[in-house]
């Protein structure tokens, strides 16, 4: 058992390494979309955990998002606390929304439970319209964070934005991938490929859903809260349901129930649309049609992916690794992530047939 944890360390922190060494190099923009790809990792990697490993689908993740920035920008303003201990009340509170969430969506299934979680996402942003004096309205709240003294005055902020949020991030992959290995995992595929066999093999069911959706909502509150810190405004326009359905799509792009899909999904998210928007201005195309490359771009890469990778880009490395004969072969209690989601025509594996790990 030992093996696979060190294993994982040990990916971790070449990661941290490369980020590391990626900020040092870069401009103050590079570092900020490094901060912004790692707020999308930490979302999308608990998203990855709900539809991809328990097969639950949710399109209001932006809402809880919304819960741990609000709570970051409120005890940030109000209590001046460390923002370690800010980032675990954050987590807390996005994680008892998603108990109280996943009660409901216990009882629901398919479009239904699609429904209710689309409707959260509409819904809750709005609370800063009915209570403008502490949730700021339109205009939102102010977020005020700085570099830690230590690192002297001129250390640029946005590097320390990019450490900071990656190493959340990283965090949260590796908890999450020994999770997935653990017997919840295990619980939670089984749930996703059959819930009757899976309630006859002792496990409870609803429990197992519930227990999925406060995962998954702790993690979007882990990140809201970086993406208050990173932006310096927390505003309701920033959590509306587009961005429920951006995390959603780079779930999808990535590779369902694959924490490796996580990043590739958010890569995609963050650098196509800035790309596509450089490639337009440099083009001296008007600024009605610029502003509109970006969505056209990004629909082509998603049509792209699931036409050419249906189990989305990691199943694609995968698969690339086997062509050119590289073994991708894991040890007998560990089924490759690109297996938890099973493709078209193909007969998913019955509980005690996967043993995966994230």
């Amino acid at each position: 058992m030992r093996s696979p944890l060190l294993r994982i360390l040990g990916a971790a922190l070449l990661g941290a390494v490369i980020i590391v060494i990626l900020s040092i190099k870069l401009n103050a923009f590079r570092d900020y979309q490094i901060a912004e790809i790692a707020v999308y990792v930490t979302a999308i990697a608990g998203l990855t955990i709900l539809t991809g490993l328990s097969g639950q689908i949710s399109l209001g993740n932006g809402a809880f998002m919304a819960i741990g920035a609000y709570t970051t920008a409120l005890m940030l303003a109000h209590l001046g606390w460390p923002f370690v201990a800010v980032l675990v009340v954050a987590g807390v509170a996005s994680a008892a929304t998603g108990a109280i969430v996943g009660v409901a969506a216990a009882r629901l299934r398919g479009p239904y439970l699609a429904g209710v979680t689309l409707m959260l996402g509409v819904a809750l942003p709005f609370l800063a319209y009915v209570y403008p004096s502490t949730l700021g309205g339109d205009q939102g709240l102010n977020v005020v964070y700085t570099q830690p003294a230590f690192l002297g005055a001129n250390f640029p902020l946005t590097r320390w934005q990019a450490w900071i949020s990656s190493a959340v991030a990283l965090v949260v992959l590796v908890l999450l991938a020994n999770l997935g290995r653990s017997r919840i995992g295990r619980n939670w595929r089984a749930v996703r490929d059959d819930e009757v066999a899976a309630a006859l093999a002792g496990i409870n069911v609803a429990q197992a859903r519930i227990l999925a959706f406060v995962v998954s909502a702790a993690c979007a509150g882990l990140a809201g809260a970086l993406l208050a810190v990173i932006t310096a405004l927390v505003a309701p326009g920033a959590f509306t349901i587009t961005l429920s359905i951006a995390l959603l799509t780079g779930a999808v792009i990535g590779g369902l129930g694959t924490l490796l899909g996580a990043i590739w999904g958010s890569l995609v998210i963050v650098l196509v649309p800035t790309y596509a928007t450089d490639v337009a201005t440099s083009h001296g195309l008007s600024t009605t049609v610029a502003s509109n490359i970006p969505v056209a771009a990004y629909g082509v890469v998603l049509i792209l992916v699931m036409l050419i990778f249906p189990q989305g880009i990691q199943g694609g490395v995968l698969w690339l690794l086997r062509l050119f004969g590289i073994s991708a072969a894991r040890p007998s209690h560990a089924a490759s992530t690109a297996d938890a989601m099973p493709s078209a025509g193909e007969t998913p594996a019955r509980p005690h047939e996967k043993e995966g790990t994230q």
